[in-house]
């Protein structure tokens, strides 16, 4: 829906106050539309007030038990209260352990102990604060003192796996060393213990965020000789937050898993390390060289190794006890609908100091807090209410999030219409990925901002920027896809979500709709990214600088809350929703197709024994395992639910365009609510197959073997990659029962209406 009209004037008064960069009045008196509104809440909204915020939240690091994180969550919430918000403290009690010993050595062919620290760096103040920071680490590994030889497994993905078969090379009683990139960080280690490896070793490659992108820090955003990502390695694709209490709120007096019964906990120890360390080791080794694209940044012959020649030492041993979260619970009560709340969120926990991850969203989230206060001291109140939350322990697997929404699971499930979720942000172009019913809605919002570089909006600067990417050569699919979208004028189309932030439970685990925003693209943070160097003062000169778009940000999602919290009508467009869901199950068939080729073409290569012919003698090598005959799927149950869903997503969308304004405001009022319970039905039990029942909505995913990468009809699509035929056949069903709710829930919302238009 467009801007929504409410009854008032401004004041000539006002007004010419306006004109001297003060606010008009605002109450439920007098009266703006809300485009006068939203320019209102943009007089608010002020850069040096943000840089002032991280330059104090960043000051000193930030990991869960930490005393500065605790205090960060104290200081936002007497900041909330002084901003006319009902706010307060929830607290949870979650796993978290920290390091008491990080080791790692080359002992063989010659000696070399890796650092595990991060030096200073002149001219970053920040950096200097080294008194609590931890040392190269991974939260949710195994203990463990293990000393093996070293396996290159490049980014240690299925298909790394699947080439060292064909070389010969088993990691079994070994340790195994991948580089950072081309999947989630959790899944590294995950494979290699699956794989019978004993330890893992990660490192950031300069190929992917060194000196062969940038130069380093510095002199530039990339990351120096001495970085290293630290980050968690649960096994989130089975259940995120704490690994003790799954499926409920890690409150005081919950039961407990015992730790060696908690299946997301890892059994091999796994350490960090940066890429200047990271060097003598794969120096160090022999054995293949490696296939081209296996090849990094470093200037040594990449071997794949997995003989005596070189051997390392790892040792990682961590305290395991109960830390304190603390999350911020900011509430402002709806004026007219007190039960229906729209949510925004970001949190304010880091790895170390947390500049740009995750402080840049997080003083976006508080000048928002703060002006829509300042609208609240005029009279004005939001028709819904709101409820802002700064989430701690994100960073150890969504920790804080999940605690909260699993322990308010049902009053959510009641009450909420959307979460709106931001994280890190920088200098670009914006993103926002989210349930695709709120397609035209983001459309809309984006055409409203204006970007600080170019004087256009960011909505066309996304458009410009989506042409440009689609007729890059080697463009994907996807962007020729969203590129011909914006070159034909229809709304960009958004992401699905997977997971690597706080929306995840909401969307994934209760079907509650949510969207995840943020700008990017040109400011780089990805060289600092979980290091020491993540400061105040790279944030500043190479992701940000003078903050504008943290405004851009606080401007943008500030938007999208007010919007929904005083709309009559609701904002989503079905149609978009029922057409995305379609190319998603011509993937999923076109993915069985091509299985079911590759399948028979690896066959007849196997027969004809071209793989030991076409193999180079003098390489170690072997066969690859036979891939699975793929049968034909019957997919008719979704085809079905999916002609149904787009008949009754026209219609919804059709009468609410020409009834809408008509209706009463009771009906309205139900229509909204409808609308947030809608999104609901795409939540099916008993979950994902294979132990991933947390995992309950049969649109959207993180993937098995992708993590933060989303997954479209997951249990459909993984069942098929996966070659489990039996769990595709169910899904197939269960995915169908899921969209056939969602029809009847939009067929609901035309009766509330009084039938289809004619």
């Amino acid at each position: 829906m467009g801007p929504i009209m409410r009854k008032s004037l401004l004041l000539a008064a006002s007004l010419a106050v306006l004109a001297l960069s003060a606010a008009p009045v605002l109450s439920q008196q007098t009266a703006t539309t809300q485009a006068d509104m939203e320019k209102t809440f943009d007089t608010f909204i002020s850069s040096a007030e943000m840089d002032g915020w991280m330059k104090k939240m960043a000051a000193e690091p930030n990991h869960v038990g930490s005393p500065h994180d605790k205090a960060n969550a104290e200081d936002t919430l007497a900041r909330f209260k002084a901003w006319g918000w009902d706010a307060h403290i929830e607290e949870f009690q979650v796993l978290y352990p920290t390091p008491l010993k990080v080791q790692l050595d080359l002992v063989s062919p010659k000696k070399f102990s890796a650092t595990l620290t991060e030096k200073p760096v002149p001219g970053d103040a920040t950096s200097s604060r080294t008194k609590a920071q931890l040392p190269a680490y991974v939260a949710f590994q195994g203990d463990g003192d293990v000393t093996a030889p070293i396996v290159y497994v490049n980014y240690g993905m299925p298909d790394d796996y699947k080439a060292l078969e064909r070389m010969g090379v088993d990691v079994k009683g070994k340790i195994v060393i991948a580089r950072y990139g081309q999947g989630w960080r959790g899944l590294k280690p995950k494979l290699a213990q699956d794989h019978g490896a004993v330890g893992c070793i990660i490192f950031s490659d300069p190929r992917d965020d060194g000196y062969s992108v940038d130069d380093a820090y510095p002199k530039g955003a990339s990351r120096p000789a001495q970085g290293f990502q630290r980050g968690s390695v649960a096994d989130m694709p089975l259940y995120p937050g704490d690994p003790l209490t799954p499926g409920y709120g890690a409150t005081k007096d919950a039961p407990r898993l015992k730790r060696e019964e908690a299946q997301t906990l890892l059994k091999i120890p796994v350490l960090p390390i940066s890429y200047g360390d990271a060097e003598k080791f794969l120096g160090a080794m022999e054995g293949n060289v490696v296939p081209p694209n296996w090849r990094g940044g470093m200037p040594i012959t990449y071997h794949v190794g997995g003989t005596d020649a070189a051997k390392a030492h790892l040792v990682v041993k961590s305290e395991w006890s109960l830390k304190t979260a603390y999350n911020v619970v900011a509430k402002m009560e709806g004026s007219q609908y007190p039960d229906q709340w729209v949510m925004r969120g970001n949190h304010h926990d880091g790895w170390v100091f947390g500049a740009s991850d995750p402080i840049s969203g997080h003083i976006a989230m508080m000048a928002e807090a703060k002006a829509i206060g300042e609208l609240a001291k005029t009279g004005w109140r939001p028709k819904r209410t709101l409820v802002y939350l700064s989430w701690d322990a994100e960073e150890p697997m969504l920790l804080g999030s999940t605690e909260w929404v699993e322990t308010h699971a049902a009053e959510l499930k009641q009450k909420g219409l959307i979460y709106i979720n931001t994280d890190g942000n920088g200098r670009g172009f914006l993103g926002v990925d989210g349930n695709h019913a709120f397609q035209n809605f983001v459309g809309k919002v984006s055409a409203d901002v204006t970007d600080p570089q170019t004087g256009v909006s960011v909505g066309q600067r996304q458009r410009a920027g989506a042409m440009v990417v689609g007729a890059t050569p080697g463009a994907s699919e996807r962007s020729k896809a969203v590129a011909k979208a914006a070159a034909d004028g229809k709304d960009i189309p958004l992401d699905p979500l997977g997971s690597g932030s706080d929306y995840s439970s909401f969307v994934q685990h209760l079907g509650v709709a949510a969207m995840n925003v943020g700008y990017g693209g040109e400011g780089d943070s990805g060289g600092v990214y979980h290091s020491a160097y993540d400061t105040y003062e790279h944030h500043s000169k190479f992701v940000d600088p003078g903050f504008a778009y943290a405004a851009v940000l606080a401007k943008t999602t500030g938007r999208m809350v007010l919007r929904i919290s005083e709309t009559d009508l609701p904002v989503q467009r079905y149609g978009d929703f029922a057409d995305t869901v379609s190319t998603y199950l011509d993937e999923v068939k076109t993915l069985a197709t091509n299985k079911r080729e590759a399948q028979v073409a690896q066959a007849k290569i196997i027969a004809a024994d071209g793989f030991r012919l076409s193999d180079d003698p003098k390489q170690t090598s072997g066969p690859p395992t036979p891939l699975k005959v793929v049968p034909f799927f019957n997919f008719a149950p979704l085809d079905n639910a999916l002609v149904r869903l787009k008949a009754s997503a026209a219609t919804y969308d059709k009468t609410l365009a020409a009834k809408g304004a008509g209706l009463s405001a009771d009906v309205k009022g139900k229509l909204v609510a409808l609308a947030g319970k809608t999104e609901q039905a795409m939540t099916v039990e008993p979950g994902l197959p294979g132990g991933r029942g947390w995992y309950k909505n049969m649109i959207y995913a993180p993937g098995r073997f992708t993590g933060y990468g989303a997954k479209t009809l997951p249990g459909v699509r993984e069942a098929i990659e996966d070659e489990r035929w039996n769990d595709a056949e169910t899904y197939v069903g269960l995915t169908a029962k899921a969209i056939n709710a969602y029809a009847d829930s939009l067929d609901q919302g035309v009766a509330l209406m009084g039938g289809p238009s004619k």
